[in-house]
């Protein structure tokens, strides 16, 4: 039966890209089988309405090459959030890259346009091809932020085979928002029947409250608001009993 080590790491990117790289070697461990960091770390969004494309990198630019290194030395899978340009020099993607044993990248596909914010000012969205990997024998979908309130992109993703949902993000900190993004996190694990692992950038910007959720809804290791390393062991011979328990994806009807 597959099981997979994660670690989840809860810390702040800054502004500063080179420093966000060379932390990487720091936060990244070798005792995982997947290391998942917070949307945007290669450098975080700024203040409002701050431009981004002049912080945009390719898929192999220094972030990119960084972080495979590290995983790499590790041994291990990482998943990390950055800019990456695009054809418009003044709206880059937001971009997931995968790097280690499994090789990926995922551009946001619901951008934050929502609660006062307009994402899609500075950024593109993704196209709508879902993006999975492979990791200790577990199929991993990803997800980034503000997709996490649109079900039928987990659900999509599941339809294609995954068994966890990764969900980098920086959850803007606000009213309902600490709530929204826990009852959000858990109901993608319970309606799907999948483990989702939720790595969330710290307050006092943002929410914290990182998470591993299996698929019964247990929370199996959550962060608070401040920084925080979390860790869990996902076993595929829980998330095939849950699916006995609760055959919601057989039962479907539509």
């Amino acid at each position: 039966m597959s099981m997979l080590s994660v670690t989840v790491v809860q810390e702040a990117s800054g502004l500063d890209p080179a420093a966000n790289r060379a932390r990487l070697r720091d936060l990244v461990t070798a005792d995982s089988d997947l290391v998942v960091l917070p949307e945007a770390f290669a450098r975080d969004f700024g203040e409002p309405g701050s431009a981004l494309g002049p912080y945009a990198e390719a898929t192999d630019g220094e972030f990119a090459t960084e972080l495979s290194a590290v995983a790499a030395e590790h041994n291990t899978t990482v998943v990390a959030g950055m800019f990456e340009t695009s054809a418009d020099p003044a709206r880059p993607y937001n971009t997931l890259l995968v790097r280690g044993a499994a090789d990926a990248s995922y551009r946001k596909i619901h951008l934050y346009d929502s609660f006062g914010y307009r994402e899609s000012d500075a950024l593109l969205p993704g196209d709508l091809t879902p993006v999975l990997v492979d990791v200790a024998g577990l199929r991993v979908g990803l997800m980034t932020c503000y997709d996490l309130r649109f079900p039928e992109l987990g659900r999509l993703l599941v339809d294609r085979g995954a068994e966890v949902l990764v969900v980098p993000a920086a959850w803007v900190a606000g009213p309902r928002k600490v709530e929204h993004w826990r009852t959000l996190v858990r109901a993608r694990a319970i309606e799907n029947t999948v483990f989702v692992v939720a790595a969330a950038q710290p307050g006092p910007r943002y929410c914290g409250h990182s998470m591993v959720v299996d698929p019964l809804g247990d929370v199996l290791a959550e962060a608070g608001e401040g920084a925080a390393v979390l860790r869990a062991t996902l076993d595929g011979g829980v998330l095939d009993e849950a699916r006995r328990t609760n055959p919601s994806l057989a039962n479907r009807r539509f």
